[in-house]
């Protein structure tokens, strides 16, 4: 047990597992929400100590004297807050959500106080202008040029008058965002849709009719349950021939978490999120002005890559004009097919675009997603995909037996050539009540030099909501994962490596810490790219009954199928990302009031989407990226990063032009060492230039999708 940067603990504290970790590992599945308000409120005075230190005129303005003792206690109040946040994703109860609510309020007052602390600012100020400065390394400096810029966007410079109300602010959007993404996960895990007659489930998979009696049984019910879980939900969307049915899921899923939630979901009025959305838009807004900015989307780039707001409207609309025509396109191709082959005589509806477009590609390309996803155990990816980083990066990982919250939980080491431990990190796979949806990768524990010269590995959480593994005829099969799922893996591994292969030790710059966050998604996109390659894909396939690799013949075939409908998937991406930026720039300006939410997302809609919005959809209640994920005018950076990873990864493509293969370990290592291994020490133009030799060109990405 390591508790030295926390002094002695208090005798009744001894045994907090928040607590008594020290730089090493929590015991996840001994934390209790009992365990949260005290070590909370003890690592909170601790933090306030070392600011207080930290502000006292006798402390020398020095690294060794202001920084690094502030880091240590900051740190030691983030990485248990981290674990407490991490579990009310992954582990939800409610004991565990009601203990987290109420530290959070004092948590986000602590970090938003010390963003406005204007004592602290003059020391990092006096930092700044010292002749030590000079002396420091350039990831050093980075760290005290970011603070001094995050000092001025956290509310430093207000007036005393002012900061109350901009601490009120930050408060009150950290309890507005947890509040979003309870109601999501609320509302997702209180639909349950009993199917008890088989005849209403033609034409779903048999792993998914397992998965829904699994899921009845474990409910206590007679038949085939099917809830709004990803896993769940969508197979319905793409196999189900009941068109009823899939009405049903579909109108459940979209009302998720608004006014028309209750109607479908069998939910709760108190899970709508219309006025929280509203609500935290006026709180960016007004938080914006207070720090001069016009709107939150004019705030939110002062740490990012692009430069203005307009310049990023223009870039979203001009890619949206690029793919319009091909949208267009695959919706005329999907209502012909329709018409023509399935007698769907009244146009495609919302509840019929995914299982047309699966009949349409199996009918086009001869295959279906699900006689692909027999190729995919699970266990047999992880190899593929592990077998193309240590190719690339010179690592090996291996498996490891850190402390889980969870038994499905795995926890591995990477390790470099000679056999030493450089990093940790943890994959929970699939999906299961209490864990919030979709997929993530987090920093449990950033690299850094340590006082005394020791290195701290770093920690990463990679989360995902795979189909878990059902008993099919009373055996256990092997979880099989569908080719998207492939692509979200390695697109998480993607972040993963950027916080894990980082070379820098100064924790505000190391790993994914202050990376621009338009720049921030160029190695998880990177990722992507492999898992449309043959020589990736033979090693990392074996069919789930048979065990033979993928045919060459099938995966010519999802080649072929690649950019299948990709017109209508880019332009939902910029739909979005459109919908994102414009509440935060133009927020506000009709009236006093501001915009209403809805109305704007489904103008934004009708402007460039191809296929018309249904009335019912409230798909924006459930944005959980931009509401309660951090992405706030920030969604469009997805595409804005895959500008730069497409270019990147081309690299590769002419690397395979002379070597043979893209998985080039010369190329990696570059790639290493440009752009993993500085993470944010340095801006995200200048790691693109250093590997590329120029500034980044929009080509290859549209060659990629099928969009030139």
């Amino acid at each position: 047990m390591n508790t030295s940067h926390l002094d002695a603990l208090p005798l009744e504290l001894q045994n907090n597992p928040l607590l008594t970790f020290g730089r090493g590992i929590a015991k996840y599945s001994d934390v209790k929400p009992e365990h949260i308000h005290p070590a909370i409120e003890f690592l909170l005075k601790k933090a306030q100590s070392a600011v207080d230190t930290a502000t006292n005129p006798k402390t020398p303005p020095t690294w060794d004297d202001l920084v690094e003792p502030l880091e240590d206690a900051t740190e030691a109040l983030g990485r248990s807050w981290s674990v407490i946040s991490h579990l009310n994703s992954v582990a939800d109860t409610p004991q565990l959500r009601a203990a987290y609510g109420e530290m959070l309020p004092q948590v986000t007052a602590f970090f938003s106080s010390l963003g406005q602390n204007l004592a602290l600012y003059q020391r990092f100020k006096e930092l700044s202008k010292s002749p030590d400065f000079a002396n420091l390394h350039p990831a050093q400096k980075k760290v005290i040029e970011n603070s001094m810029r995050d000092f001025r966007l956290g509310g430093a410079e207000l007036s005393d008058a002012d900061k109350p109300r901009f601490t009120q602010i930050q408060d009150e959007q950290a309890i507005l965002g947890k509040a979003f993404s309870d109601h999501v996960l609320d509302a997702t895990d209180a639909f349950v849709h009993l199917i008890t007659d088989e005849a209403d489930l033609a034409g779903l998979p048999e792993d998914v009719r397992a998965a829904a009696a699994d899921t009845a049984r474990q409910k206590n019910l007679q038949g085939w349950a099917f809830t709004l879980h990803f896993p769940s939900y969508y197979p319905v969307m793409q196999y189900a021939e009941n068109r009823a049915f899939r009405r049903l899921m579909y109108e459940a899923y979209v009302t998720r978490a608004s006014e028309l939630g209750p109607k479908y979901a069998q939910g709760n009025a108190s899970w709508d999120n219309t006025q929280n959305m509203l609500d935290q838009l006026k709180l960016r807004d007004e938080e914006a002005r207070m720090l001069g900015f016009a709107n939150f989307a004019a705030l939110s780039l002062a740490p990012k890559m692009a430069n203005t707001v307009d310049e990023v409207d223009l870039f979203l609309t001009n890619f949206a004009n690029k793919a319009k025509p091909y949208a267009q396109r695959d919706w005329d191709e999907l209502t012909q097919f329709a018409r023509e082959e399935l007698g769907i005589t009244d146009g495609v509806l919302p509840w019929d675009s995914a299982f047309v477009a699966e009949r349409l590609k199996q009918q086009r390309y001869a295959f279906s997603e699900n006689e692909l996803k027999q190729y995919f155990p699970l266990p047999k990816v992880l190899d593929g995909l592990f077998g193309v980083i240590q190719t690339l990066f010179g690592v090996t990982i291996e498996s490891a037996n850190l402390p889980t919250w969870h038994p499905d939980v795995q926890s591995f080491a990477v390790k470099d050539l000679t056999g030493e431990t450089r990093a940790y990190f943890y994959l929970d796979p699939y999906a299961r009540p209490g864990k919030r949806g979709g997929a993530w990768m987090d920093d449990a524990r950033g690299r850094r030099e340590l006082p005394n010269g020791e290195i701290q590995a770093p920690v990463a959480y990679l989360v995902c909501n795979f189909a878990p593994p059902v008993k099919v005829d009373g055996v256990l099969r092997q979880p099989t994962i569908t080719h998207d799922d492939v692509i979200t893996l390695f697109h998480e591994s993607g972040h993963g490596l950027h916080h894990l292969l980082t070379q820098v030790s100064a924790l505000g710059v190391s790993g994914i810490n202050g990376v621009e966050w338009d720049a921030v998604e160029l190695p998880s996109q990177f990722m992507e790219n492999f898992c449309w390659e043959w020589e990736v894909l033979e090693k990392m396939t074996a069919h789930v009954e048979t065990g033979k690799p993928l045919p060459r013949e099938l995966f010519e075939k999802i080649l072929a199928a690649k950019n299948f409908q990709n017109g209508l998937m880019t332009l939902r991406q910029i739909v979005m990302s459109l919908t994102d930026w414009r509440l935060h720039s133009r927020f506000g300006a009709s009236s006093a009031q501001g915009q209403a939410v809805l109305e704007l997302s489904r103008r934004i809609a009708a402007e460039f989407n191809v296929i018309p919005q249904p009335e019912i959809s409230r798909w924006i209640n459930t944005f959980s990226h931009i509401f309660a994920g951090g992405y706030a005018a920030g969604y469009y950076s997805y595409k804005w990063a895959e500008v730069l990873s497409a270019d990147v990864y081309s690299a590769f493509e002419e690397a395979a032009k002379l070597t043979g293969s893209v998985l080039d370990p010369k190329t990696g290592a570059r790639y290493r060492a440009e752009i993993l291994e500085v993470g944010g020490s340095r801006p995200a133009a200048e790691s693109f230039k250093a590997f590329r030799g120029r500034e980044p060109s929009i080509d290859a990405l549209l060659r990629h999708g099928g969009l030139a």
